[in-house]
């Protein structure tokens, strides 16, 4: 939500790598009601959150 904010508000751009590693964090989060987020998708959860912040880094 707050990323859609920041978006909204132009202090954030939309680019194509930006959009992509989003995309992939959205299915690395997603997890059956009551499931904790663990193993692989926790793992590809955090690598995806380094990626886009050092995207953030380098904007």
């Amino acid at each position: 939500a707050r990323l859609d904010v920041a978006f909204a508000a132009g202090d954030l751009r939309r680019t194509p790598p930006l959009d992509a590693m989003l995309a992939d964090l959205m299915v690395a989060l997603e997890q059956n009601e009551g499931q904790k987020l663990g193993g692989k998708s926790a793992e590809a959860a955090r690598f995806i959150l380094r990626a886009i912040s050092r995207e953030l880094d380098n904007a």
